[in-house]
């Protein structure tokens, strides 16, 4: 099942980060450009950067120059995060581009990809979590509370992965059509965002 691959690259990614633990360290991509894996492997990649950045944005002491730095970093972050999701999206319009598609046909509210980043960002929640709840430090309450919101987690990736492929199945077999619209963020536009406009 589509879902099971990509969360076990997820996990990879995720593993991967966590050996040196550190926001600025190089990115290396292990699977072929061609490959869909390399686009998953690459989206798990930015979330999981991303997270580590939104923690460390919340330090209290930190310096606001260089959350003003972070707070950059998070929104280019965001960026490549929606590049990412419309590739892996152009991927699966390739793959079922051949596919007829049956009278009555419905759409479904999200692209397979936005299902997907959904569970790029499960599977940060996941890892976190069952560190919170095994941790050796903390209280037998704190360790309680996350093993039960790890057990939510866990239901959630079985219900969001059983979603996925039943919408992969149902485009395959032509029971939805795939329509994809671009985000058309403004923000970071300098004709669209009237103060980037305004320093031009």
């Amino acid at each position: 099942m589509f879902s099971e691959f990509a969360f076990t690259i997820f996990e990879k990614s995720i593993a991967t980060y966590h050996i040196k633990d550190d926001v600025y360290q190089s990115f290396d991509n292990p699977y072929p450009k061609d490959d869909i894996a390399h686009l998953l492997y690459r989206k798990n990649w930015i979330d999981t950067v991303q997270w580590h950045y939104e923690d460390i944005i919340r330090d209290p002491n930190i310096d606001p120059s260089d959350a003003l730095v972070l707070k950059r970093k998070i929104d280019a972050s965001n960026q490549d995060r929606t590049d990412l999701v419309e590739y892996i999206d152009s991927y699966f319009l390739n793959k079922y581009q051949s596919v007829s598609v049956k009278e009555g046909a419905t759409i479904n509210t999200e692209s397979p990809a936005w299902a997907i980043d959904r569970l790029s960002i499960l599977s940060l929640k996941i890892y976190h979590m069952e560190e919170e709840a095994s941790r050796t430090d903390a209280s037998a309450e704190h360790l309680h509370k996350c093993k039960l919101k790890l057990a939510i987690l866990l239901e959630q990736k079985k219900d969001l992965s059983t979603a996925i492929d039943q919408l992969l199945t149902d485009i395959e077999q032509g029971n939805k059509y795939m329509k994809v619209y671009k985000q058309m963020k403004m923000y970071n536009d300098e004709e669209l965002n009237p103060v980037l406009r305004g320093k031009k």
